[in-house]
């Protein structure tokens, strides 16, 4: 078997996988999230966000595995435990059942936080010239300003 060659040094596939493997753990952290908001959300807004949750956590363990698939596409590993993505994640664990009000925000904040973990790796793709991997987070970075969008939207 011979290594890989792909176009994309060593070096570049390393540092854009790091990059990479932040981005899987801020979603898959979200991802956590958002799961558990589905099931513990409460109040007037119950269906409307139980339903909503479903399809962001249902859209999101999608994007983990594209995103994990891309840094073995890399040839570098990618991270699969709790103890490194939370090491790796900016989007931060929460304590507790916070009000349908709090899943929202907490919600909205982490989605934006994807967003600005993906501005990072987009630069180091495009530096690179890794067209693939900067399509893939581009692809990522639209869905969650979107998603980030509508979950303001319910709050105003």
């Amino acid at each position: 078997m011979t290594g890989i060659d792909i176009g994309i040094n060593k070096d570049n596939r390393v540092a854009i996988a790091e990059g990479l493997s932040r981005l899987l753990a801020d979603s898959y952290t979200l991802y956590l999230q958002t799961h558990n908001f589905h099931w513990n959300v409460t109040g007037p807004a119950f269906r409307e966000l139980h339903l909503m949750f479903e399809e962001h956590y249902t859209e999101l363990a999608a994007a983990v595995d594209d995103i994990a698939e891309r840094i073995r596409t890399l040839d570098v590993a990618a991270p699969g435990t709790y103890k490194e993505f939370a090491r790796l994640s900016s989007v931060k664990e929460v304590d507790g059942v916070p009000s349908s009000d709090e899943m929202v925000d907490l919600l909205t904040k982490g989605h934006e936080q994807v967003v600005r973990t993906s501005r990072e790796v987009l630069k180091v793709a495009q530096e690179a010239d890794d067209e693939s991997t900067a399509a893939l987070v581009s692809d990522r970075m639209r869905v969650h300003e979107k998603t980030s969008w509508m979950l303001r939207a319910i709050r105003k």
